[in-house]
């Protein structure tokens, strides 16, 4: 018997899963907006056996800056903890996978991607990424569908420029881990922000005049 705990905390969702021998047995999923670090540990103890696995995923990104952390945070101390295996996916990855599930038609993951803009990735079934996640102004999101649908949490953001756009927002589910290729799920449990921080360090001749 072989069990995988799935823990996303990438957007506004705190979600997660528990797998037994590839059969989804438990999962909880959240809208919380901010809060995933005192909400997550209480969801992952109410799964059968505390969420104990053999197997971890965490959602690595792009999103929040802290959601990501604090789900990779948990994925590394209790695969620790557990001695399993810890593994990461990509947030769009998982809205893409679901998506054409139900409807196998390309389409075009938007995520909210902070500062007026937007993490776009496309995708083609039965699961191919055509490029990576990219961070782009809403006007140039929406310039790349080109007829494609477009699904993700940013859609409001493409709404505000075109009302043809439906402004219902899909979130990372971590029951649909699973529906991921091995390969989409083999990613380093490391943080992909898909830009820069906010903060900076300060440049060399600042430091020196400091």
């Amino acid at each position: 018997m072989t069990r995988t705990l799935v823990i996303d905390t990438a957007t506004a969702a705190c979600s997660v899963a528990l797998f037994e021998d590839g059969r989804l047995i438990a999962h909880a999923h959240d809208v919380v907006g901010r809060g995933h670090a005192e909400r997550l540990v209480p969801m992952i103890a109410d799964l059968p056996d505390g969420g104990r696995a053999d197997h971890i995923l965490v959602d690595v990104g792009p999103g929040s800056f802290t959601g990501i952390r604090v789900g990779i945070a948990a994925a590394r101390a209790l695969a620790f903890g557990w001695g399993a295996a810890v593994a990461g996916y990509g947030a769009p990855s998982l809205v893409a996978v679901a998506a054409l599930a139900d409807d196998p038609a390309p389409v075009v993951v938007v995520m909210e991607g902070g500062h007026g803009e937007v993490f776009v990735q496309g995708f083609v079934a039965p699961f191919v990424a055509l490029d990576g996640p990219r961070s782009l102004t809403p006007a140039a999101a929406l310039a790349m569908l080109d007829g494609r649908r477009a699904v993700g949490s940013g859609l409001r953001w493409l709404n505000a420029l075109d009302t043809a756009i439906a402004d219902v927002a899909t979130l990372p589910d971590a029951r649909h881990a699973l529906l991921l290729p091995a390969a989409a799920r083999a990613l380093p449990p490391a943080p992909f922000y898909g830009r820069a921080p906010d903060a900076k360090l300060p440049s060399a001749a600042m430091a020196a005049g400091a």
